[in-house]
């Protein structure tokens, strides 16, 4: 797979993540947790962005990309799962809708940083995958 076409499966993803972020799009007024709610849009923003400041940080002192990957995840997945304790303990209303959300926005964020990794990056990819490109060509 060519890098071109990486980026527009992930440039796809990302399009595809805010439609269905949409605030009510799709909300009953009967579900008290609409999987739409404009909370979801929320938790999954806050998500992306605290898994791809994490990526970012571990970024400075990794060179490596998979411990960033685990950096960004980490960060990002124990907020949103911090998020819904506190709520379950009575500082909200646990919601498992929620926690799929903080999910969804961690893939993308950490997706969004590694692309932008890639693109600053001197090391454009892993040689394995420069390999198979190379090969195709």
């Amino acid at each position: 797979m060519r890098v071109g076409v990486l980026h527009r499966w992930a440039w796809a993803a990302l399009l595809g993540a805010i439609v269905l972020a949409s605030p009510e799009r799709a909300a009953r007024a009967a579900d008290p947790d609409p999987w739409f709610g404009s909370d979801k849009a929320l938790h999954f923003g806050a998500s992306a962005g605290i898994a791809s400041a994490g990526y970012g940080m571990a970024a400075i002192g990794y060179d490596e990309r998979w411990p960033r990957f685990l950096w960004g995840g980490g960060v990002g997945l124990a907020a949103g799962v911090g998020k819904e304790c506190a709520d379950s303990l009575g500082a909200g209303q646990a919601s498992w809708k929620d926690l799929t959300w903080d999910v969804l926005g961690v893939a993308v964020g950490l997706g969004v940083a590694w692309l932008l990794d890639v693109a600053i990056s001197r090391d454009r990819l892993p040689k394995r995958v420069e390999n198979r490109v190379t090969r195709s060509e």
